[in-house]
């Protein structure tokens, strides 16, 4: 399975770079892609324009170059975990919390975003240019858009007739029945190998790729994933038995994967 470098470089920073200092030399991240076929030449290329994008800082020390999380990389990390890591499992008060957002016509890009953050906030689309939410995340959605002048947000708090019409608004919100699909496939293609995680029988170098490969494969899932409440799921539901089958399999490969890590960098891991 082919993995995207630039991906690579988020879940080393991730899951290992931001526990020992936030910042790894070139040198290591190079031979840590290199495990996944990536050659150093690319890996020079995507860091270059990640740092010119503005997800890391870089600096010298002698002759090597060590790259760096900054603030909004922190960010971006602290979310990403927390919608992974943090599902929402507190009883529903059956309140729908809505954004409509006006942008104009020659603003495409600036519409397209907002449709991509309200998706990472776990809102789905109701009608045009109207997103629900069961969770209440409206503050972040301003926060998020506060710089924008273009855009209008009107955000509310609202209630539905009923539990039939709010099953109705999530299945028009949110494609669960393809949603579950994904899920059962991610369980067929890892509950198999757990007994091997559990047993300890991968080296430490197979422990960091099969634990970055899983981690590529399940983060996808919070993008599309609102995390709905019990009442609004379909029958049969697998969603959260695949997030407790990532989490325990992402901790078992945790320990040999950070002793990988530490030994290609040559660092002591930071407590957690």
């Amino acid at each position: 399975m082919f993995v995207k470098p630039r991906s690579i470089v988020f879940d080393l920073f991730g899951d290992y770079v931001r526990y020992r200092d936030g910042a790894a030399r070139l040198r290591t991240l190079s031979t840590l892609m290199g495990c996944f076929g990536v050659g150093e030449s690319t890996v020079r290329v995507v860091l270059a324009r990640l740092k010119k994008e503005g997800w890391f800082d870089a600096r010298r020390e002698g002759r090597e170059t060590l790259y760096a999380l900054n603030a909004r990389s922190l960010q971006l990390l602290d979310e990403g975990r927390s919608r992974i890591f943090e599902p929402v499992r507190t009883d529903w008060d059956r309140h729908w919390y809505m954004v409509i957002y006006s942008v104009p016509e020659t603003e495409r890009g600036v519409r397209d975003r907002i449709r991509k953050e309200l998706a990472w906030l776990g809102f789905g689309p109701l009608a045009p240019s109207t997103y629900v939410s069961p969770h209440d995340r409206l503050q972040q959605v301003r926060e998020k858009f506060a710089d924008e002048p273009a855009v209008r947000l009107d955000t509310l708090r609202c209630q539905s007739a009923g539990l039939p019409v709010d099953r109705e608004m999530a299945a028009r919100s949110w494609d669960l029945d393809a949603l579950n699909e994904d899920y059962r496939e991610l369980l067929r293609t890892y509950r198999g190998r757990m007994p091997s995680y559990r047993a300890g029988r991968l080296t430490p170098e197979e422990a960091l790729i099969e634990r970055m490969r899983l981690t590529y494969d399940y983060r996808k899932f919070p993008f599309r994933d609102p995390d709905l409440p019990t009442e609004l799921l379909p029958a049969g539901w697998v969603g959260r038995d695949a997030h407790e089958m990532f989490i325990e399999a992402h901790e078992l490969l945790g320990p040999p994967a950070d002793a990988f890590y530490d030994e290609v960098a040559g660092v002591r891991p930071a407590h957690r």
